[in-house]
């Protein structure tokens, strides 16, 4: 059994019921972090709808964190779920402006990772930054199934 993550009539994602779960709580955990709505709806008789515009500020405001991070373990833990959600932003059609999240963060740095002896870490240079998440994202959308 399989449940679908749809928009409209289109179906953006069909994973296994534990896979759903699993990514269904993730999004409630980055929601929380985010104190903003994702745009994916309750799971209801095996579908799920995504609202496209929510999706697509919820996308990038996702990306706008991750940039401002330089904690290894932070992002450790949110690369996958980014990825996942960067496949199905692709498979929905939502832009993503590459060049304003890869520029250098204007925001403050948050979850930076200091160590004694190399003091305090950067985040990512901006084109292996967005390169190794657009990476992640393609390899995965190999493997999700529609």
């Amino acid at each position: 059994m399989s449940q679908c993550f749809d928009i409209g009539d289109e179906t953006l994602w069909n994973p296994s019921n534990g896979t759903s779960r699993m990514f269904q709580r993730q999004v409630a955990v980055f929601e929380a972090e985010l104190e903003l709505p994702s745009g994916i709806g309750p799971m209801e008789n095996g579908e799920c709808q995504i609202s496209p515009d929510t999706f697509e500020a919820f996308v990038n405001a996702l990306l706008a964190r991750h940039r401002i991070t330089s904690h290894g373990i932070w992002l450790a833990l949110s690369e996958g779920f980014t990825a996942t959600v960067l496949v199905l932003a692709e498979r929905a059609a939502i832009k993503v402006d590459w060049a304003r999240h890869g520029a250098t963060p204007e925001a403050t740095l948050e979850d930076v990772q200091v160590s004694t002896a190399t003091g305090l870490s950067a985040p990512a240079d901006s084109a292996a930054w967005a390169a190794g998440l657009r990476e992640r994202a393609r390899e995965l959308g190999q493997r999700m199934p529609r």
